[in-house]
């Protein structure tokens, strides 16, 4: 009941993240926040974790809950850890707020073994919809800021990523679109096109 109650109280692209990691792997969480994810995982999936945060309220609120978390920035010092130094390198939510996305995949595969990414679909029918009919960028639940207040500099949709993957030569193990709280699940491979249309967010296990 414990397990249930901690995987309910974390975010739900990151209650599938934690299914997708193996009990006592090594992994970092880039852009890990307050360190929700990296502290279940600690707690209940024995993960040797580390993680890397910009902000400073962030890395106090992970040291506070006792986690091993420095305070960078992800789009210049991933590039100082060494090849293979982690099972698995978490980026959830962040990819669309990278200086140059491109570049941190690249570097997430080196250091690690197996990279998991999620991110907000600006494709989804929703954001069309209201483009369509207000003119105006959406505000929603996935997307909380303001045009001029928002993190995202690079705006991606699940074909882009898909392709980016295919012309970067990267696998992806498993590959998920979710909609409204994960309500409806959907893996991409078997429907890009409408995955591409409904999914709110999208969710990669990937592997070079």
């Amino acid at each position: 009941m414990m397990k249930e109650n901690q995987r309910k109280a974390i975010r739900v692209d990151l209650q599938f993240i934690a299914r997708m990691i193996e009990p006592g792997s090594r992994l970092l969480d880039v852009g890990c926040g307050r360190g929700a994810l990296l502290e279940y995982l600690v707690n209940e999936k024995q993960v040797d974790g580390r993680g890397i945060e910009l902000s400073t309220e962030g890395v106090n609120a992970c040291v506070i809950r006792g986690l091993s978390v420095i305070q960078g920035d992800a789009n210049t010092d991933l590039k100082n850890y060494p090849d293979d130094a982690f099972d698995y390198v978490v980026l959830s939510q962040t990819l669309q707020a990278m200086t140059a996305p491109k570049e941190a995949l690249e570097q997430m595969l080196r250091i690690g073994k197996r990279a998991i990414v999620s991110f907000p679909n600006f494709a989804h029918w929703r954001i069309r919809l209201h483009l369509l009919l207000k003119g105006r960028m959406p505000v929603s639940e996935t997307l909380p800021d303001q045009w001029y207040d928002t993190p995202n500099i690079h705006f991606c949709t699940i074909k882009d990523f898909t392709e980016l993957c295919r012309e970067m030569g990267i696998t992806a193990e498993r590959a998920m679109a979710l909609s409204q709280g994960a309500d409806s699940v959907q893996r991409i491979d078997l429907s890009p096109l409408l995955s591409n249309l409904m999914g709110e967010q999208a969710l990669f296990l990937l592997k070079k």
